[in-house]
């Protein structure tokens, strides 16, 4: 009598084989179902700025949303060889902050979500200070790091907004720290304006980070201040239970059974939100970039 495979496992396998195929996709390992494949030597692919919320005028936007700009196509210009290109094109996504230390910029994809099923977050990443001195610098980028921003559906029980946020800390006060941080508490709810249907929170504020335990990694960081190499990441979240199922980076798997997310009342306008950020802050007085040169953005439906 023939072995035959189950009809799950042979449509995984033909997955497989059909993803390994595709150089593009290739270097990602998605879940069974790509919900966006983010090359940006196609364009900007969704990512765009983190405006703050407002009423009336701009001016009544919280502080650390009003410094955010939108982020760039760029080519990794560099003064002394061109410019780099991405992993095998030739742009990259660049958030980049203002030259003043503390600043922070972030780039966000807005989704709404079709299933509450695990979810996988993987990109190619990469960091570097502006280069305007003849020295390493790798010391001048604070952090970079990625965030989600949930919310179930209108007709789910017990619905909250949801907001897993992970960063690396490379340094503080120009020493190295080089480890990965959480954060489970957020800044005040804030009203915007004179009515009462806006209100703000700067949830990327400097406190309240916890350290993820083991959660210590030396990135490479080449030699001089132009260079770059890229890091991955892949980090699994279960839209159901809101709550972390895996960090990797690198070669590096993470344990995030202690890992707790930031939680808040749902929003009575948020509905099956999924949404994703990724962020960079200088330490320094100079331009701090995060370059991405591909997401993708998979779930197990």
């Amino acid at each position: 009598m023939e072995n035959r495979a189950p009809a799950d496992e042979l449509e995984t396998q033909l997955l497989r084989a059909l993803r390994l195929s595709d150089p593009d996709l290739s270097r990602f390992d998605p879940m069974r179902r790509i919900i966006s494949h983010d090359d940006f030597s196609r364009g900007h692919c969704g990512w765009s700025q983190l405006v703050g919320n407002y009423e009336d005028t701009l001016d009544t936007m919280l502080p650390g949303y009003a410094q955010h700009t939108s982020a760039m196509l760029s080519t990794l210009g560099h003064w002394d060889a061109g410019s780099h290109g991405g992993i095998d094109s030739s742009y990259a996504l660049k958030i980049a902050t203002r030259p003043r230390a503390g600043a922070q910029n972030v780039a966000i994809k807005r989704l709404t979500m079709r299933a509450r099923c695990p979810i996988r977050f993987e990109a190619y990443v990469t960091f570097k200070p502006e280069a305007t001195e003849l020295k390493l610098g790798d010391t001048d980028v604070r952090s970079f790091g990625f965030l989600f921003d949930l919310q179930g559906g209108d007709r789910d029980d017990g619905v909250e907004r949801v907001m897993p946020h992970m960063r690396f800390l490379n340094a503080a006060d120009g020493q190295h720290v080089q480890k990965w941080q959480y954060k489970s508490q957020t800044a005040k709810m804030l009203d915007i304006g004179d009515g009462s249907k806006t209100n703000s929170h700067y949830h990327l504020a400097p406190e309240g980070w916890e350290d993820l335990p083991g959660g210590t990694q030396r990135l490479c960081y080449n030699e001089i201040a132009t260079k770059v190499n890229w890091s991955y990441i892949r980090f699994d979240f279960d839209l159901a239970e809101m709550k972390a199922l895996a960090f990797q980076c690198n070669d590096q798997v993470f344990d995030v059974s202690g890992f707790e997310p930031m939680r808040i009342p749902a929003m009575k306008n948020l509905w099956c939100m999924l949404n994703f950020g990724m962020f960079t802050e200088t330490d320094v007085d100079k331009r701090a970039f995060l370059y991405i040169d591909s997401i993708c953005i998979s779930g197990d439906f």
